[in-house]
């Protein structure tokens, strides 16, 4: 169980400003692709679809917690629950 406790970061106070900072980003990025680039919301949830699964694989094959891994999951993450 330990080993798995440390793929996930510690909850302080840099993560909660990254994490308002990349559901902001996830808005606007999904307001972006299906409105400004007239992809509309089937199309950007399939693009998104897409980049999550890759970055949610690349995660799990991870050993240990990487940073940019564990964010670059989230950002997908918060731009599909936007496509919904």
């Amino acid at each position: 169980m330990n080993k798995m406790l440390n793929r996930v970061p510690e909850v302080t106070i840099y993560f909660w400003i990254i994490k308002v900072l990349g559901t902001t980003v996830g808005e606007t990025a999904a307001d972006f692709l299906s409105a400004t680039l007239n992809l509309g919301l089937g199309i950007t949830s399939y693009i998104m679809s897409g980049v999550l699964l890759m970055a949610l694989l690349n995660q799990l094959k991870l050993k240990r917690y990487v940073t940019a891994s564990f964010w670059s999951v989230d950002l997908p993450w918060v731009l599909q629950q936007e496509t919904f």
